[in-house]
């Protein structure tokens, strides 16, 4: 019998299925979509993400990303990661990177899409398969999370993102956050002359329109090489990241918002406690371990989120990072 199934194929479930192979576990993923998988994201992965990927024994080719700045057009502040750098990779890259080491590692991927659920005292039926246990992995706006009755509605109007890339020459290694008073720009370098592009914002209009918000960015661009995608509302809660022998890890669990660029380290570090759980036969144990490997993340945001959501302080959050650096330091060190 299969250990563990896996509904969905993006970088948690991926991650979930390798780490599965490493503890000796079968792993099979269901996934309808052929690789690798495009996706909004801002595409720029923090020291703590790309460390998460190495112990998988992931390694995606990309740009090294060195820090962080904040700018408003009239003032900035920058924060250099301290001791190890991250990486900007294109979604396509690291999916395909992630895809290869499972299936390296023996992980079996068939064509399909988990659409309901069937279990027991032992086991968990779904898409034709029976495994001891499920992990779902299934996005964002996460299918079974809505039918297991884990959907909580989020407080509040949700934020949007738009991402393109642009045929330009990195000016940096750092990703530069652009603030206006609509919403955030975020630039990163994802090769040698291919720059990513995605903005955020709770205004729901046409990417031009959000880039409009920032001339000065704009005007360094070169040709667009990719279409706009998006992604949103990015809010999204649940009551309980397990209900009986299924799991939920990465987004499928709930998200805050991309803010501070923690995606593919919180979908590999939930993954990882998951299987873990599993593994040692505490499954009980996940929803403490979820709680944990995510708190960091989700005071963060929250906090920063808030400052971002009221104009006044909005406009001295940038003004605030170039007054006290230290501080400002002492925040990206904590994202690492």
């Amino acid at each position: 019998m299969i250990d563990i199934l896996v509904a969905g194929g993006g970088p948690a479930g991926l991650a979930a299925a390798i780490r599965a192979a490493q503890a000796g576990l079968e792993a099979v993923v269901v996934e309808p979509r052929p690789a690798p998988v495009d996706k909004a994201c801002g595409e720029g992965i923090m020291p703590g993400g790309l460390a998460a990927l190495h112990r998988l024994g992931v390694h995606p080719d990309g740009h090294p990303l060195r820090g962080i700045r904040y700018t408003d057009g009239r003032r900035s502040a920058e924060a250099r990661f301290r001791g190890a750098y991250g990486l900007g990779v294109r979604r396509t890259a690291l999916h395909a990177a992630l895809h290869e080491r499972a299936r390296a590692l023996g992980v079996c991927i068939v064509e399909g899409k988990v659409r309901e659920v069937r279990q027991d005292e032992r086991t968990v039926t779904a898409a034709g398969l029976t495994a001891r246990w499920l992990i779902a992995a299934d996005g964002l706006h996460s299918p079974l999370r809505r039918a297991l009755g884990l959907d909580h509605p989020a407080p509040g109007p949700g934020r949007y993102g738009l991402r393109r890339h642009y045929r330009t020459a990195p000016w940096t290694d750092l990703v530069e956050v652009h603030w206006s008073p609509h919403g955030e720009a975020y630039v990163t370098p994802v090769g040698d002359h291919l720059v990513g592009v995605a903005v955020l914002s709770r205004d729901r209009r046409p990417y031009e329109h959000h880039l409009a918000d920032f001339p000065a960015l704009a005007a360094r661009l070169g040709p667009h090489a990719t279409p706009v995608r998006g992604a949103g509302p990015l809010r999204q809660r649940a009551r309980g990241p397990r209900a009986g022998r299924v799991l939920l890890v990465g987004d499928a669990a709930g998200y805050t918002d991309a803010l501070t660029g923690e995606g593919i380290a919180l979908a590999v570090a939930t993954a990882t406690a998951a299987v873990g759980c599993l593994a040692a036969g505490r499954p009980e144990e996940y929803p403490a371990r979820w709680a944990r490997a995510t708190r960091r993340y989700r005071l963060l945001t929250q906090a920063l989120l808030g400052a971002a959501g009221h104009p006044v302080s909005r406009r001295t959050i940038v003004t605030a990072a170039h007054r006290l650096p230290a501080l400002f330091r002492a925040a990206v060190h904590a994202l690492q």
